[in-house]
């Protein structure tokens, strides 16, 4: 059986899923269109059931189990979007479903996981601890262990989303696409560069990985998975160590480019799709968007963004919004030592005022290290209108003898 799968057996696929998945919307983002100097359109699979793109691969992957298999039962482990798709797929096969999630996963993900009707076991401090877990319950238990990424069916019924790209977009040029473990960036690389082949076209397909779980490049230089030691990031849904062996097979020969994203980048991106398009996504899902703002990638021609994913913690949410406010220079906190007297705060509020910078939280104490009896410290949350607006407002400040300093996000 050869590695790539064929559009044959994509589009096989996406008849079997036309009835448990959505097709979701594309639309045209102008503030990005603007900012690559090419055209930009967004797959919303953040609308997708469950939130994400996973219903797909794993609504495919219970649909090719054998019926002695079905009895035996799944089980899976996952952070959160992974979790959900198996629960829901197992729920319309009847299948039993067992779901290992590490402690602390957000509760809107763990919540959604029991709701569509799957046993939850909260066990252990990472998802590779859960995967072990998950490993050992199947030995012990004989249910099927459904893998998020390293299955070619799981690879399959990901790539149903790349036809759903060109047929919504048949004059595409570039996709952009996250990448993790490597299950979607491989079936969206190979469906939709034969669905375009057949059309007589050819397109450009690029990952994007977050700098702090970068496996993908080592693991093209090496020409295999190579695993290396991640660090944390917000994008916890393509948080992985180590590439899939059978998505890598497809990847090192279809994927054009990989570039990779910092976090400051993720969280720009999360505001401005809040702001402009009006959608919610969560940190994985903006890894597309966060190459273009950043620069990453140039002479791409139409291009298309997979928003993969729209679970995120309204928490998380609030911590990205202000990180991303930051990035942006738009919002910054900044601690200055004033002379304990009185009139000092309204001097620093007139200064504010006269630049347009809006105070949007206020801290004032005598107590701190290094201060003096005759000093306090003030500590000003401030709305800013972008880089330049920061430095007039930092600048205006020092010209008029005060020290601020401003306190990293």
């Amino acid at each position: 059986m050869s590695a790539v799968p064929s559009l044959a057996e994509f589009e096989e696929a996406a008849k079997g899923l036309a009835s448990v998945i959505a097709h979701t919307p594309t639309m045209p983002s102008r503030v990005l269109s603007d900012a690559l100097g090419s055209p930009v359109v967004l797959k919303m699979e953040n609308l997708q059931r469950t939130g994400s793109f996973k219903i797909r691969g794993a609504t495919y992957r219970l649909s090719q189990l054998t019926a002695e298999e079905r009895a035996r039962g799944v089980v899976a482990a996952s952070a959160g979007n992974h979790a959900q798709g198996v629960a829901l797929a197992a729920q319309a096969f009847g299948i039993p479903a067992t779901i290992f999630m590490p402690l602390g996963v957000p509760v809107p993900k763990l919540l959604a996981t029991r709701g569509y009707g799957a046993e939850v076991v909260l066990e252990g401090e990472t998802v590779a601890t859960s995967l072990q877990l998950a490993d050992e319950f199947a030995e012990r238990t004989g249910a099927v262990m459904i893998h998020p990424f390293d299955h070619r069916d799981v690879v399959i019924g990901q790539g149903t989303l790349g036809l759903e790209l060109i047929e919504d977009a048949p004059d595409v040029d570039t996709i952009l696409v996250g990448i993790g473990g490597g299950g979607l960036i491989a079936g969206v690389a190979a469906a939709a560069k034969a669905k375009a082949a057949k059309a007589g076209r050819t397109v450009r397909v690029i990952g994007v990985q977050a700098e702090n779980a970068a496996a993908m490049e080592p693991s093209l230089t090496a020409g295999h998975p190579v695993e290396i030691q991640t660090q944390p990031t917000i994008a916890d849904g393509i948080l992985v160590a180590k590439p899939g062996d059978v998505p890598f097979d497809i990847i090192h020969g279809l994927v054009d480019e990989v570039v990779t994203v910092t976090d400051d980048d993720i969280a720009r991106a999360i505001v401005v799709l809040l702001e402009h398009s009006k959608v919610v996504v969560e940190p994985a899902g903006a890894v597309g968007v966060a190459a273009i703002l950043a620069g990453k990638v140039s002479g791409t021609g139409k291009t298309l963004s997979v928003l993969s994913g729209g679970n995120i913690d309204p928490l998380l949410l609030q911590r990205v919004v202000s990180h991303g406010l930051a990035a942006s220079g738009r919002y910054l906190s900044v601690r200055i030592p004033l002379p304990d007297r009185p009139g000092q705060l309204a001097r620093v509020s007139e200064l504010l005022s006269q630049v347009g910078a809006n105070v949007v939280e206020v801290l004032h104490t005598r107590h701190g290290q290094g201060l003096q009896i005759s000093e306090v410290i003030l500590q000003l949350s401030i709305e800013t209108r972008g880089t330049e607006h920061t430095e007039l407002t930092i600048d205006t400040l020092r010209r008029a003898g005060f020290n601020p300093s401003v306190v990293p996000d």
